[in-house]
């Protein structure tokens, strides 16, 4: 026997098994999908009646709707400005909760004075703080920017907390031990072993972040996803209504994928 036939075959499957393998994995939400495209055609071409405004909704009116919000430049920059004030929320959730979530973790005496406010706080609709915020900042990118950031926050700050508190106090006790000074501790020990804690926080945070910039939008800007579905129902075109909730939707599916995807990515490194 020679070395080549005593060594065993890992080499890449070949190709008919691997787009078997792609093929397995796909054709379920790929149904999913067609079941839910057609449950959608049926709701709003046979079930609706004449002169509903469903009528309008129809997958064939949205598509059009869709390629017409593009034709006319409106469509990509007004994603555009959701994303760039959804980054910059959630930046200001994350500059604020992390440190927050640090101390309370760190810090007994700082927990218990501020679990009270958290836990009130944090069970607060953002949406609740949008006349203050407008009060406060007027009408612009900083209302709908602020209600970003206190949405986010609190699964940053709440993640991080736990993720402090689920170390082995042992940990940190050879730091100090070693003579390792806060910063030290901090740096070494603390934040690597919150890292998947920290993840997962801004994931939930970038989620509930998406979900509430659409309606924050609706605060007098006039740019972005929220402002065109107002403006499309002021104009009663329903179709491009449903058109811009299906590329809300889309959007916030691969944000999630791309967040999913990268902390899976980061805990097996």
């Amino acid at each position: 026997m020679t070395l080549e036939q005593a060594v065993p075959d890992t080499s890449t499957p070949p190709a008919p098994a691997a787009r078997w393998s792609l093929l397995q994995r796909g054709w379920p939400p790929a149904v999913a999908i067609a079941a839910a495209i057609a449950a959608w055609w049926l709701a709003t071409t046979v079930l609706a009646p004449s002169q509903s405004l469903l009528r309008e909704t129809t997958p064939v009116k949205v598509a059009k709707a869709l390629v017409d919000l593009y034709n006319r430049g409106v469509l990509l920059p007004d994603a555009g400005v959701s994303l760039w004030r959804l980054l910059v929320g959630l930046l200001v959730g994350a500059v604020i909760g992390i440190p927050a979530g640090l101390l309370i973790g760190l810090n007994d005496t700082a927990d218990r004075a501020t679990r009270p406010v958290v836990q009130f706080l944090r069970m607060i609709s953002p949406l609740s703080w949008a006349p203050i915020s407008v009060a406060l900042f007027g009408i612009g990118n900083q209302p709908v920017i602020f209600l970003i950031a206190a949405a986010s926050v609190w699964p940053i700050l709440i993640n991080t907390a736990a993720g402090v508190h689920a170390i082995d106090p042992g940990y940190l006790q050879v730091a100090k031990s070693f003579g390792a000074t806060r910063i030290e501790r901090l740096t070494v020990v603390v934040l690597p072993a919150i890292r998947g804690h920290l993840q997962t926080g801004l994931r939930v945070a970038l989620g509930i972040a998406w979900v509430v910039l659409v309606p924050a939008e609706m605060l007098g800007v006039r740019s972005g996803l929220g402002y065109q579905i107002l403006n499309a129902r002021d104009q009663l075109a329903y179709g491009q209504v449903v058109a811009v909730i299906v590329v809300i939707g889309v959007i916030g599916y691969v944000l999630d994928l791309a967040a999913r995807r990268a902390l899976s990515g980061s805990r097996a490194a």
